[in-house]
């Protein structure tokens, strides 16, 4: 933008300063050409009075000095001729039989308006031919010629641009050094607002900006964003501070239930056996829903922390999956399902830490051991794919209905089809959420001709 802005106000302040100085420059050279004229005619009407008094009287004694005495003053010849085409007197080596000259004088004769004269300008060098008929009326005597220099006139144009440029050079330089200041001023709270918002999605607490300099829009937009800050970062707070009092709030009645429960189990007679079954399932259901939720807080946590400090942990991927496999091989037996290694590819570092792997890992088989169905397949690949780690998950149970697979990684979301099954529905978000926060994806895909499959995508280990 700042590019962009520079770019329209500097062409708009060179398109004024052009706009001022040209005219002026054409001015200057006019105005130079003028003065030439006027004094050249000048002189062509004194000689042209000369010469007719000298035509009437036959004395062309006066006429012959005075040019004479112009030619050597001035440097510019004259030539004099009468009605016959006659030279009456010469100067300066400018002669009567030259081309130019005698069109000129033909003209004169006939009494014709002389060319224009071109505008002088500073590299202008060559001479100019002036003529005047001798004579009023429609008598014509005879004509009078002078070639008149434009070297001074050219020096003077140039000075008169010189000094015009260099006054357009520095009301350039001003509108440069005004142009720079305003898009400062105009754009310093922006790239500081980028500032605030970068902090803010780096998960920095309590990030403001000054809001001090700029236009008035712009502070109040600075000041916006100050309340903005406060307000998401007293959100979080409010967050931490509602885990943290969950967690020692909670755990402890809980764990108390439980001892309780636990504790009337001698106690309670066979018709009562039912209830109390059923209130240790609800005591089982609270106590997982609990650590879920606090899984689910510390996963965004991790995702906060990692935005503001980075990530520098890594595990062997590899490593992770086969002692997965090897921990939940007993309880996919139980279960009546198949579990087993498929493609691994040795020494697979990623940018994760082996917990939070081991804990994506987790989600990922429990899932299919419950829901896979008795008598399943799962397998689990580790392989690199162009630059990362790809972590698969695959049975060839039932799979999920397509309408379902956007909403399996929502928080507390239930398949119909897995209603009666134990679980809170958190799994599937956390392990996204712990994903998401090192850079990978995590995808629901279902196989055919049947199957379900969790594919996890991580970046591979910074060397």
């Amino acid at each position: 933008m700042r590019t962009r802005l520079l770019v329209v106000l500097l062409a708009f302040s060179a398109t004024a300063v052009a706009a001022f100085a040209w005219p002026l420059l054409m001015v200057t050279a006019s105005e130079r050409t003028q003065q030439l004229l006027i004094s050249r005619n000048a002189d062509l009407d004194r000689f042209a009075v000369l010469a007719q008094q000298a035509d009437t009287t036959g004395d062309s004694g006066q006429l012959v000095a005075e040019v004479l005495r112009y030619s050597s003053l001035y440097g510019e010849p004259v030539v004099v001729a009468n009605a016959a085409r006659k030279a009456v007197v010469e100067s300066g080596g400018m002669h009567l039989d030259d081309p130019a000259v005698t069109n000129l004088i033909d003209g004169a004769l006939r009494n014709e308006p002389a060319p224009p004269v071109p505008t002088v300008q500073p590299w202008s060098t060559e001479d100019v031919l002036l003529a005047r008929p001798v004579g009023t009326g429609t008598r014509v005597a005879g004509a009078v010629v002078l070639r008149a220099s434009v070297r001074a006139a050219a020096e003077d144009v140039a000075k008169g641009w010189s000094t015009i440029v260099a006054g357009a050079l520095t009301a350039a330089a001003g509108c440069v050094l005004l142009v720079l200041a305003l898009s400062r001023w105009v754009l310093r709270p922006m790239a500081e607002l980028a500032r605030g918002m970068r902090a803010m999605t780096e998960g920095e607490r309590w990030a403001h900006v000054t809001g001090k300099a700029g236009p008035r829009e712009m502070r109040s937009l600075a000041e916006q964003f100050n309340r903005m800050s406060d307000a998401v970062s007293e959100a979080a707070e409010q967050q931490r501070r509602l885990i943290s009092d969950a967690s020692h709030q909670l755990r402890n009645p809980m764990a108390a239930l439980r001892l309780r429960v636990d504790s009337l189990a001698p106690r309670v007679d066979e018709q009562g056996q039912r209830s109390y079954r059923s209130a240790v399932a609800e005591v089982e259901r609270l106590e997982s829903l609990l650590d879920g939720l606090l899984a689910m807080a510390s996963a965004e946590s991790t995702a906060t922390r990692l935005a503001a400090d980075g990530d520098s942990e890594s595990c062997l991927a590899d490593e992770v999956v086969e002692a997965g496999v090897y921990a939940w091989t007993p309880a996919a037996e139980q279960a009546g399902v198949e579990l087993v290694t498929a493609e691994i590819t040795a020494d697979l570092a990623v940018q994760c830490s082996e917990s939070d792997l081991g804990q994506v890992l987790d989600v990922a088989v429990d899932n299919a051991i419950k829901y896979s169905g008795r008598g399943a397949r799962i397998e689990v690949s580790c392989v690199d794919i162009d630059g990362s780690v790809r972590i698969t998950v695959s049975d060839n149970g039932p799979g999920l209905p397509a309408e379902e697979l956007a909403m399996a990684t929502e928080r507390f979301w239930r398949s119909t089809s897995t209603a009666g099954a134990r679980g809170t529905g958190l799994g599937l978000p956390i392990a996204q959420a712990l994903v998401t926060a090192r850079g990978g994806t995590l995808r629901l895909e279902n196989r055919q001709p049947q199957g379900f499959a969790v594919v996890v995508e991580l970046p591979e280990a910074r060397e």
